[in-house]
């Protein structure tokens, strides 16, 4: 997946989740903030960071951020949307007959449907951008969507799909994600009944560029 242009800037602040200060060319820009998660340890004063300006009409703000460098050096695509593209784009090139995004189930829809040969799979995606110690965590703020997404899940096994919690890894050199359950207890609690459940959690390493996100394998 990538970005067909990119702009690099620093950060200044963050006044609310959908939009932030960027230092641009010398001249601060409002830029929209492409994912509503807390992200405090990402979006820290005079941190690098990457955007993008989709020129899309009627737009209040020029740019997107999508890209950031954490103090730790590690590069993190934060872009909320970036997981479900590089998932499909991986998807793709697997030798399933067909792919459904956006699958109604339940009372939800799940990102993926998928088929290959008599087998149906449900697969949710989530994207992984908080890391502690070489180990990525979710989420990064309470999630009550995750959760009925996990129960879905479950649902589905029961009822013959095979169920899939796939995380895009949106950074470097991170092989696991863990449910922070510091954050969302009752998250971590759905994940270990899922997986009990018969749910399958799969994790997408995936590298990073300030202008691209790509799956490894």
């Amino acid at each position: 997946m990538k970005y067909e242009n990119i702009t690099p800037g620093i950060f200044v602040d963050r006044p609310n989740r959908f939009i932030a200060h960027v230092k641009v060319a010398g001249r601060t820009e409002t830029v929209h903030v492409k994912n509503t998660g807390r992200c405090r340890e990402l979006l820290l004063p005079g941190a690098e960071v990457w955007l993008t300006a989709p020129g899309t009409a009627g737009r209040k703000t020029r740019y997107d951020l999508v890209t950031v460098r954490k103090d730790n050096g590690l590069l993190i695509n934060m872009d909320s949307q970036a997981p479900n593209a590089v998932v499909k784009e991986w998807l793709e090139r697997q030798e399933y007959d067909r792919i459904v995004p956006e699958y109604p189930y339940g009372d939800s829809r799940i990102d993926f449907y998928l088929r290959q040969g008599n087998e149906q799979t449900l697969m949710e995606v989530k994207g992984c951008t908080l890391e502690r110690d070489g180990i990525g965590y979710f989420p990064d703020a309470p999630t009550e969507r995750g959760v009925k997404h996990l129960r879905e899940l479950a649902k589905a096994v029961q009822e013959g799909y095979r169920a899939i919690l796939a995380f895009a890894i949106q950074m470097d050199g991170i092989h696991e994600v863990r449910p922070n359950v510091q954050t969302h207890p009752e998250f971590g609690t759905a994940w270990q009944e899922a997986a009990a459940g018969g749910v399958e959690v799969l994790f997408l390493p995936c590298h990073v560029e300030p202008d691209a996100l790509t799956v490894l394998g």
